[in-house]
């Protein structure tokens, strides 16, 4: 039996018994979808922009509590990801769910960059703004959907070659 032979054979016994198929749940996906969920979240308890409306003034922050769309999109950019997680039986399925949170997540991240643009038409204008901590973990969320979905087509291609076998 060659190498290649028994790895094939380890796998396919190692996907064909019950109960190590259930307790599989695709593991770094997972970590991966949850990683996304988290950094989503964190939207909701930092700012996303913070600017000064006079010189050396308070600092106004812009959050995503202040504004429903935002609110309602970070919402769903959440709880996609962790839906997604327990979905590992069905595999297409779980990669839709993840281009669509990925596409949640650049509709996000549009918002906020049209958010902090129209700040430049108030009167007065605001003055000495930054991009907060909010607005960089959409953008980590994003990297860790587009690892999660090359686990999942990873694992579909790996228990499609096991079928192949039997």
């Amino acid at each position: 039996m060659l190498k290649s032979d028994i790895k094939i054979y380890i796998c396919h016994e190692y996907l064909s018994s019950e109960t190590h198929y259930h307790n599989m749940i695709q593991r770094k996906q997972s970590v991966y979808l949850f990683l996304a969920a988290l950094l989503n979240a964190g939207v909701f308890y930092f700012n996303l922009y913070q600017y000064h409306l006079i010189d050396s003034g308070p600092i106004v922050p812009l959050r995503v509590n202040d504004h429903f769309p935002s609110l309602l999109i970070a919402l769903l950019i959440t709880l996609i990801p962790l839906i997604t997680i327990f979905l590992f039986n069905n595999r297409k399925r779980q990669i839709s769910l993840s281009f669509l949170s990925l596409l949640g997540i650049i509709a996000f991240i549009a918002l906020m960059l049209w958010r902090v643009n129209g700040l430049s038409k108030l009167v007065p204008p605001p003055h000495d703004g930054s991009y907060w901590i909010g607005a960089v973990l959409p953008v980590i969320s994003l990297v860790f959907v587009f690892l999660a979905i090359l686990g999942i087509r990873k694992d579909d291609k790996l228990v499609k070659s096991v079928d192949r076998l039997r």
